[in-house]
């Protein structure tokens, strides 16, 4: 059975001119839901070609896994011709995504301006690193360059220790779901007047949002905690991975005080139960924590707690968390079916239907 999150969108046309990470996932979700996307790369391809394994076959499996399921159009950049091409697909088209920094697009024959006052319907979306306008505005920079500007990186990692880089890359990702939420929205207020909008996306401020917490106690009398030394960035003993006898871990997330209370009991150390609300950082209790786990193989623990309502979890590797009875049940994660890795479909079952896998990235002719 076809799932009706294909047809979500249909009828929208998104012209994708955007390159690497969060303008192609943007595009493959909407495209999930339905929409046409047609991919668009100079005769050289998307650099995002040259980033990351290859398949057995030479192709880029990055590539193919942000691209599945679109259309590609190759268009020379040089050419007047291909570039007139590229314009009259525009006119066409419900949706603009670029991802270069601000004033590419006009020097290369594409002022976004204009093109929003020929095309008053038409949706353009811009993901730059730090905007469109602004002192950072020409600045390059990368995903660990976003999070340090947010003030991301002030509690991540231990507080002896630099934080360590985290891949999927942070603001790349959230940058491809908030343009994605924006466009949904642009397309919904569409209907109701026929205008469509210009949207400015820096990769800088998308993990702001997820900061909530941290950026509304600046204004409490306590002082922010130090790294690894928060509720949820380490410093509590019942939220934090902990490392078995065999080497593996556990992420235990035992924060209501039920599941704590839950979790002590099991571990046959009632007295833990009323420790919960030591002082941060829980050093000493976490010590002790760690020693219970470190006298147990993973699987003596997951039997002693299999039954057991506490928020305890083995951390899987990625091959078996692909291979778990979970992502099987679901069906989100499951074997490409355009190359020979895996894929993670769009994650929503629609009236208990799981997404249909995704086609390769297939070529049209010439613009």
């Amino acid at each position: 059975m076809k799932s009706r999150l294909h047809s979500f969108l249909e009828g929208i046309k998104i012209v994708d001119v955007s390159r690497y990470l969060p303008g192609p996932l943007a595009s493959l979700l909407l495209n999930d839901m339905g929409a046409q996307v047609i991919k668009v790369e100079p005769p050289g391809g998307d650099g995002l070609k040259e980033v990351g394994p290859h398949f057995e076959d030479g192709r880029p499996a990055w590539h193919a896994s942000v691209n599945a399921g679109k259309k590609l159009l190759t268009v020379d950049f040089r050419s007047e011709s291909d570039k007139r091409a590229l314009l009259d697909l525009i006119a066409t088209a419900d949706v603009l995504i670029e991802s270069f920094r601000p004033g590419v697009m006009a020097s290369m024959g594409f002022d976004l301006q204009a093109l929003r006052e020929k095309y008053p319907a038409l949706i353009v979306v811009s993901l730059s690193g730090y905007g469109q306008g602004g002192p950072l505005e020409q600045a390059a920079g990368h995903d660990n360059n976003y999070l340090s500007t947010a003030g991301f990186w002030a509690g991540v990692g231990s507080s002896k220790m630099l934080p360590s880089l985290i891949f999927p890359p942070l603001a790349d990702c959230l940058g491809s779901l908030f343009a994605m939420s924006a466009i949904l929205g642009a397309i919904h207020a569409r209907h109701k007047d026929g205008q469509g909008c210009y949207i400015d996306i820096a990769l800088a401020d998308v993990v702001s949002p997820l900061m909530s917490f941290d950026l509304a106690g600046l204004g409490c009398s306590a002082s922010m905690p130090l790294r690894s030394e928060g509720l949820l960035s380490g410093g509590w003993a019942c939220y934090k991975i902990y490392q078995t006898a065999d080497d593996r871990e556990v992420a235990l997330g035992a924060v209501e005080p039920k599941f704590w209370a839950t979790f002590c009991a099991a571990a046959g150390r009632l007295d833990w139960t009323d420790r919960q609300a030591e002082a941060l950082p829980q050093v000493a209790l976490q010590n002790e924590v760690t020693a219970f786990f470190r006298n147990y193989s993973l699987q003596e623990i997951l039997s002693r707690f299999e039954n057991v309502d506490c928020c305890l979890t083995a951390v899987l590797h990625i091959q078996e968390s692909v291979q778990s009875d979970y992502a099987r049940e679901r069906g989100i994660v499951k074997k490409a079916q355009g190359h020979p890795g895996y894929e993670a479909l769009f994650p929503a079952l629609i009236n208990g239907v799981p997404p249909q896998g995704r086609r390769p990235l297939s070529q049209l002719d010439g613009p």
